[in-house]
């Protein structure tokens, strides 16, 4: 169950409700929420009613869910997050689009311009890559995400990129408006804590071979941490089949709109893996009912350091918005 705590209560109420909780056999854990106290309370033998009549408890959610924080029982009404003017999840269409990873700053403002020209919501770029091969180039660390910043300043595109381990969280966090957890971190409980602590919203990918319920517990990590300001986002899984990069589950996106209240985007690019399927995805996420969309854009995909099969040039991208924002109207939609 979730206890939630009156406005006015402080750590010291929390922490004494802990201890009653203990003392009749509870195991409880204590939660800083934006604004307010949360207490989870994992016993099933504990009273509610006994709670709710407690001075100090505003309300008591009855979950078995084994993710509570994100479920709909605890919130019913869907999550919206602001990010620099745009929102998340308010019925809006996100498109996040730029390159798979920042490799100079002729690259970036070169691909900025494309996103920027053709209404994109938000400027993707990776400044620490996680590559399958150590061999692959990783990222430019630290130098990317100042031109990353440079880059907002300049286009007014508010910035989407990658922490890769925990002690880089705080330095992307003061470069990014968004910070990213790859699908190969989802596990990666250490760096789900500390995003979950910096203060910025959260993009967190599926991980490669991870089940919907598996992916919603990674969500808890971040929440439990104390940012609600969590969006998922479906990146395909691993399947027996080969003709694209991963399986893109779109039935993810109606199952996690009924058992959470975060917003879902879709990733065409690292799901296809070929450029000359991402436009269909786009328009397929949005028929589905995402939030959004996380699409790798270069203005010269032929010499991308990462990922260039995937990677839409700069026509491609124009044409896929235009016909985006067609399927869009006849949704009642528009993009962010």
């Amino acid at each position: 169950m979730i206890i939630e705590l009156v406005d006015h209560a402080d750590h010291e109420d929390a922490e004494q409700l802990a201890a009653l909780l203990r003392s009749r056999g509870g195991s409880p854990h204590i939660v800083r929420w934006p604004g307010r106290w949360l207490i989870l309370e994992t016993a099933q033998d504990i009273d509610e009613t006994w709670l709710r009549q407690l001075p100090i408890v505003a309300r008591v959610v009855g979950s078995t869910d084994p993710h509570p924080l994100s479920g709909r029982k605890f919130q019913s009404v869907s999550t919206m997050i602001e990010v620099a003017g745009r929102w998340i999840g308010d019925g809006t269409f996100l498109v996040i689009a730029g390159p798979c990873a920042v490799e100079s700053r002729e690259q970036l403002a070169a691909t900025a311009a494309v996103v920027t020209s053709a209404k994109a919501s938000m400027l993707r770029g990776g400044a620490f890559k996680p590559r399958t091969s150590p061999y692959s180039f990783q990222g430019l660390g630290v130098r990317g995400l100042e031109l990353l910043a440079e880059e907002r300043l300049r286009s007014g595109l508010p910035v989407v990129t990658e922490a890769i381990q925990p002690k880089d969280v705080e330095t992307v966090a003061e470069y990014a408006d968004v910070v990213q957890v790859g699908a190969r971190n989802m596990q990666n409980y250490a760096l789900l804590g500390e995003v979950g602590r910096c203060g910025r919203p959260v993009l967190l990918k599926r991980g490669l071979a991870a089940t919907i319920q598996e992916w919603l517990l990674a969500a808890e990590y971040v929440m439990n941490a104390g940012n609600p300001q969590v969006m998922l986002c479906e990146r395909g899984i691993r399947t027996f089949e080969t003709a694209s990069r991963f399986t893109l589950d779109l039935a993810a996106v109606p199952i996690v709109k009924r058992l959470s209240h975060l917003p879902i985007i879709v990733d065409p690019s690292h799901s296809a893996g070929r450029a000359f399927m991402v436009p269909s995805l786009t328009l397929a996420a949005a028929a589905a009912g995402a939030d959004g969309v996380i699409v790798d854009v270069h203005n010269d995909p032929a010499s991308a350091l990462c990922d260039a099969d995937q990677a839409l040039s700069s026509e491609e991208f124009k044409s896929t918005m235009v016909d985006l924002e067609r399927v869009l109207a006849v949704l009642g939609r528009h993009v962010a």
